[in-house]
């Protein structure tokens, strides 16, 4: 009997539109959450300052809505194929070929996300109210080495976010979160359902693998690291990297993988968590909106009369919008459309631009309020308050050589020079007046005691959603519900691999790999000063071969006690860091930065990275001495104190 034509029809039309009432209600559900977010500490505030009332449980809500916007914008990322990835080798390969190593690809994907979802729904079920008879052997040790540390099981039961809601509830969208993306990625697989039923093979392989001896599960670890190192190479994210070395390392050492979810729940519900998505919102609201464009006006007016000063605006520009997206590349795909035929039309050359647009990416890394200072602060158990100030001064001078090359520049070409005209400042001032003030009231928020952090980066939002949208009435409802898609999907991305990153660190740790690493830096390196060099050389590669964020979890709890036994101080450490991962980002051929460039300029890579050498050595300059003059970071930080 033929199949009817008619019935497949249908039968794809109901799928089609199901797919498009779950992308909706995902895409809502998103937006919702990221603005309770941005409320709850803004009411929380007014509350108890003037009403001397607040939220019960304000901050349980805002670190388990992290969790939620965490593994909800890591769906979306699936959905829409944004996460965070190494390379895509398959883009050089003939047709035939890249079908199947993309099929490779969704294979070992599905396949880490079925075995981070087994290690959640164990930490779910560990939690959950009426425990099936085979768990109870398992969930007392599970609970006293895991759970009780963090305080999510207690002599008297497990904890409830703001005393009513079962933490297991909460902590249910991690196996959720992860079932969706490994299905996701059988879906993207292929068109072809013979396609998807042999890459779906990896969910019933992922559930056997736990079931072998600690003999098989030790031996399968080294290629399983090499795969997973492939994959990556070929275009796997990042994230299924880092998961899937944990998972092998864990299981090769017979522990529980359920560490995995529970370092995950750790770092993404800390109470400090809330201030990335927040302040990538606010980033993502001014980019959306005309900010951007009111800006130029603003810099070019009070700038253009240097030589160079277009230049010059563009670069104070960049590092200014840096501070809120922090280091994803964002500055360069929202502002490097917009800046390049300014630029261009100012006179600029081509090259000069580029080199420019690509190497402001990340310029306000160390500024306040950056979401990469604040994670190092977490994760070193620095106050974040003194990692700003630490930063402010290599912050500058890392701008400081950029302007002055532009200026140079416009010295050279006669480009970018317009008269100052005091009505056209004043002008320009005028029309962009909230959005000039913000930065103001950014530090006078953070450095003023009136707030929190987290009650800061919210009202940051608040301000900038209502400046955007109801002052200047740059976006619209669909505008706004496509902005919020897309800053949820950026901060998934970011989000579930600092959480699969943590359960690497975790493992490394209990391996006691920081010491080692700390004794072995101790007898081999005899001078402070050479492992400050070791660590610029070691830094930069990272730089190049990882994103900020995973290595910041991964690689910062292994220099650390290694940089206590030489005496850096911890908050010199941090920007020596942050400072040489900015310089990875431009390091050819492979940082982050340099292939952003080319996909947003439609250039080549090796163009793109011949443009940015000038900028990449000016700044490498200043992280030496950011590096070998520690006052330029502890020095400030004593006298702000």
């Amino acid at each position: 009997m033929k199949p009817d034509p008619g019935a497949a029809m249908a039968s794809a039309g109901i799928l089609g539109r199901l797919a498009v009432w779950v992308g909706r209600s995902e895409d809502a559900v998103l937006a919702v959450a990221l603005v309770l977010m941005a409320l709850i500490p803004v009411i929380e505030l007014v509350g108890r300052s003037w009403f001397n009332i607040g939220i019960p449980g304000a901050t349980d809500y805002l670190q388990h809505l992290t969790l939620w916007i965490g593994f909800l914008g890591a769906m979306l990322a699936t959905r829409e194929g944004r996460h965070l990835k190494i390379g895509a080798a398959t883009d050089r390969l003939p047709p035939q070929i890249s079908h199947v190593v993309d099929c490779l690809v969704a294979f070992i994907s599905a396949a880490v996300c079925a075995g981070l979802f087994g290690a959640s729904l164990q930490l779910v079920v560990a939690e959950a109210p009426g425990l099936p008879p085979w768990t109870a052997n398992i969930i007392p040790d599970f609970a006293e080495r895991w759970l009780e540390p963090f305080g999510l099981f207690e002599s008297g039961g497990l904890t409830k976010v703001a005393g009513w809601i079962p933490i297991w509830v909460a902590e249910a969208i991690m196996p959720f979160g992860f079932a969706v993306m490994a299905i996701r990625f059988i879906l993207h697989a292929s068109t072809r359902g013979w396609v998807r039923g042999l890459v779906g093979l990896s969910l019933p392989a992922m559930i056997l693998l736990p079931i072998l001896g600690p003999d098989s599960a030790s031996q399968l670890v080294l290629p399983g690291l090499i795969l997973l190192v492939v994959a990556a190479i070929l275009g796997s994210p990042i994230f299924i990297l880092l998961g899937g070395a944990a998972l092998l390392l864990f299981w090769g050492d017979g522990v529980t993988v359920a560490a995995i979810p529970v370092e995950t729940y750790r770092i993404v519900a800390s109470p400090i968590f809330p201030t990335i998505p927040l302040f990538t919102l606010a980033g993502f609201i001014l980019s959306e909106g005309r900010a951007s464009e009111r800006l130029v006006r603003v810099f070019r007016a009070l700038f253009g009369w240097i030589p160079g000063g277009l230049a010059v605006a563009a670069a104070l520009l960049c590092a200014f919008f840096t501070t809120f997206t922090g280091a994803s590349g964002v500055t360069i795909l929202a502002l490097g459309g917009l800046l390049l035929p300014v630029l261009l039309k100012g006179g600029f050359k081509e090259s000069f631009s580029i080199g420019l647009l690509t190497s402001t990416g990340s310029l306000g890394l160390l500024l306040p309020p950056s979401l990469v200072v604040i994670l190092y602060g977490v994760i070193a158990r620095v106050p974040i308050i003194d990692m700003f100030k630490a930063g402010l001064l290599p912050g500058v001078l890392l701008i400081a050589p950029i302007c002055l090359f532009c200026v140079w520049q416009g010295f050279k070409t006669s480009a970018g020079r317009i008269p100052f005209g005091l009505r056209e400042a004043a002008a320009a001032i005028w029309i962009a007046k909230w959005e000039v003030i913000m930065p103001i009231l950014v530090l006078v928020f953070i450095f003023g005691g009136f707030c929190t952090l987290v009650e800061a980066s919210a009202l940051l939002v608040v301000y900038a959603l209502i400046v955007e949208a109801v002052i200047y009435r740059d976006l619209s409802l669909q505008q706004l519900v496509t902005m919020f898609v897309k800053c949820g999907a950026l901060v998934g991305g970011v989000l579930i691999i600092l959480g699969v990153a943590m359960g690497l660190t975790s493992y490394l740790v209990d391996a006691q790999v920081p010491m080692h690493a700390a004794a072995w830096g101790t007898k081999h390196l005899h001078s402070k000063w050479v492992f400050l060099l070791a660590l610029n050389g070691g830094l930069i590669v990272v730089g190049c071969l990882m994103d900020i964020y995973s290595a910041l979890i991964v690689v910062v709890p292994l220099i650390l006690p290694m940089a206590e036994s030489f005496g850096v101080h911890p908050a010199h450490l941090g920007i020596i860091f942050l400072a040489n991962l900015q310089l990875g980002y431009l390091t050819p051929p492979v940082g982050m930065n340099l292939f952003l460039a080319s996909f947003r300029f439609e250039k080549p890579l090796t163009s793109v990275s011949r443009n940015a050498i000038p900028f990449l050595l000016m700044m490498a300059v200043v992280v030496l001495l950011i590096t070998y003059i520690p006052w330029l970071s502890i020095g400030v930080l004593e006298l702000l104190k």
